[in-house]
């Protein structure tokens, strides 16, 4: 079996345990990759900090869970910044950190690229 050039840079940049059941790099990917963690990345990607609320619409159909737990797992990883003023009542603001930049930049990347597929395979109307 013949093994691509990006298949042997990422054994040689990770070793070939990138390829194995326990390697870390699955349980990061898994973590960037879920249903919400995308949406919501994106809708920081503009610079501007949210508000929980703003996030909640953007992302449409997420429950309150949901979004608390993205929001965690993402400030946990550092690609969020969260930011609680202490006044009543609290006012908490969301924003990419530079690692959540530099990530949010390849995940929008693939979103246009299966958007752009997503369209082209729509059947054409009229």
């Amino acid at each position: 079996m013949e093994v691509s050039d990006r298949a042997v840079r990422l054994a040689n940049a990770f070793g070939e345990g990138v390829y194995t059941e326990n390697c870390p790099t699955r349980v990061a990917l898994t973590r960037v990759t879920s249903k919400w963690a995308p949406l919501l990345l994106a809708a920081l990607s503009d610079g501007e900090p949210l508000r929980w609320n703003e996030l909640r619409r953007r992302a449409t159909g997420i429950t309150e869970k949901m979004l608390a737990q993205t929001l965690r797992m993402l400030e946990e990883d550092g690609y969020v910044h969260r930011e609680a003023r202490p006044v009543v009542p609290p006012h908490v603001e969301y924003s990419l950190t530079p690692a959540g930049e530099e990530l949010t930049e390849r995940l929008l990347a693939l979103m246009v690229f299966v958007s752009d597929r997503a369209l082209a395979d729509e059947p054409a109307a009229g």
